[in-house]
């Protein structure tokens, strides 16, 4: 039965071309929508962005037919703009000055109509309000991943044959040898994909394991394994992991994806990798580290904040100067005892531009080119900015993306619509692509910050 779906104002602002992800069923914009659209054109940043997109979007719908009585669209369906209704009546407990209101009356007048009516928004509060007058609403889902928990890891743990074991390190071994156990105890093959990493356990032995990496039909084992970037060791199979995905060129993986609560070295160790590449390496692979860092309120607060870019984004950065901090003076003793020594240490990285750092808008629209590129605290962008980073990956440029999925600081998003969780799932299997998930028991903070992770 074909559905009547009615969009709201924040379905649009996170992806313009919404339009066309509802295949035949018909689709409705409430004239308060344009309305929020036309307020938010000018708006700065990711809001502002898409609002354009989206209103040139209905502009050239409109030069196909009449957007009031409905023109036709690619999938079958049809969309319409809806700017009557007014004469519908709602609770006075939802007064007529609120502007979801008004959407949720153009939502009853076609359901008294005989529509087979759906509210389509982000906003949980107003779907809230559709209930309660018996209108069905659901979350935008098309850029739905799976829930945190049946995310894409990038590492598996699987039992090989005693004999292909030995001599791993050598010559690897073909994927197929290797097995789950389930839990009547037989055995089945797992599903692996490109780029996965391995946790290989002798199955006569189960004591020992070694690390590999899915390539082709093989499992190879880890190239980086000894290297101990910027003095930096790994301390457990997903830092081995990290470190190997990190230290691979960018010809052969210029995305790295490593999703994981704070705490676990994600950021400390790609710092550490970019440090080592631009400082120690002679291959010149990159020409430098660019950091950015998203925040919720970053759109909204840059433009009033004092001094020039650099200036404005310095308090989003802080986290990256305290790892520049421990990595830039490794002595643990006397790193603090002289702080100005220690400030102009990570100054003097700045100064000479082996580090820079720039707001995540301007990163958007370039070809960024033989680039170290760290996106720290990437569960707060939104799948189309996601997309508008990796897609101006320039030739030689290697493209780190950090965060918690768990983390959300902004509105509309949650561990299933973030760009990162979206980066992930739907880069899964990519030969361009590692990606790894650190755990909890692999926190490097404290004692007391990994007896917190796994308490609170």
């Amino acid at each position: 039965m074909k559905k009547t779906y009615v969009l709201d104002t924040n379905v649009l602002i996170q992806a313009p071309d919404a339009i066309y992800r509802f295949k035949e069923n018909d689709l409705v914009i409430p004239l308060m929508v344009l309305e929020e659209l036309d307020g938010l054109k000018k708006a700065e940043g990711e809001k502002g962005l898409n609002a354009r997109a989206s209103i040139r979007e209905l502009e050239s719908l409109r030069q196909t037919g009449d957007l009031l009585t409905g023109v036709q669209l690619k999938d079958g369906g049809r969309l319409r703009i809806e700017s009557n209704c007014v004469n519908v009546e709602l609770p006075e407990e939802l007064p007529d000055s609120k502007a979801d209101n008004r959407i949720l009356r153009v939502c009853k007048a076609l359901c008294d109509s005989g529509e087979n009516v759906i509210l389509v928004t982000k906003d949980i509060v107003l779907r809230v309000k559709a209930s309660m007058i018996d209108i069905p609403a659901e979350d935008f889902e098309s850029e739905q991943v799976v829930r945190g928990e049946h995310q894409y890891t990038g590492r598996i743990e699987c039992f090989a044959p005693e004999e292909e074991f030995r001599y791993f390190s050598k010559k690897g071994m073909a994927k197929d040898v290797l097995y789950l156990v389930d839990e009547e105890g037989q055995r089945r093959q797992p599903e692996l994909y490109e780029n996965q990493f391995v946790i290989i356990k002798a199955d006569q032995s189960r004591k020992k394991t070694q690390l590999g990496r899915i390539e082709g039909n093989k499992v190879v084992p880890l190239e980086f394994k000894k290297a101990k970037p910027y003095g930096v060791e790994p301390r457990s199979a997903g830092q081995y992991f990290l470190q190997e995905a990190l230290m691979m060129p960018s010809e052969k993986a210029p995305l790295v994806i490593v999703k994981g609560m704070a705490g676990t070295a994600k950021t400390f160790y790609s710092l550490a990798v970019g440090l080592e590449k631009a400082l120690n390496s002679t291959e010149e692979e990159y020409r430098r580290i660019l950091v950015s860092r998203p925040n919720a309120q970053f759109d909204e607060e840059i433009g009033f904040l004092p001094g020039d870019e650099q200036d404005k984004i310095a308090p989003l950065l802080r986290p990256i100067l305290d790892n520049l901090e421990q990595l830039i003076d490794s002595d643990e003793e006397e790193r603090y005892k002289n702080e100005l020594e220690l400030s102009g240490k990570v100054d003097e990285v700045f100064d000479r531009g082996i580090i820079q750092a720039e707001a995540l808008n301007f990163i958007r629209g370039r070809s960024i080119v033989k680039t170290y590129l760290i996106i720290d605290e990437a569960q707060n962008t939104t799948p189309n900015q996601i997309k508008g980073i990796i897609t101006r990956a320039g030739r030689g440029t290697k493209i780190i993306l950090l965060g918690d999925p768990f983390q959300i600081d902004k509105p509309f998003l949650d561990e299933r619509t973030n760009g990162l969780s979206y980066a992930a799932e739907h880069m899964k299997g990519s030969k361009y692509c590692c990606q790894i998930t650190m755990t909890a028991d692999e926190c490097e903070r404290s004692d007391l910050a990994t007896d917190a992770a796994e308490r609170l």
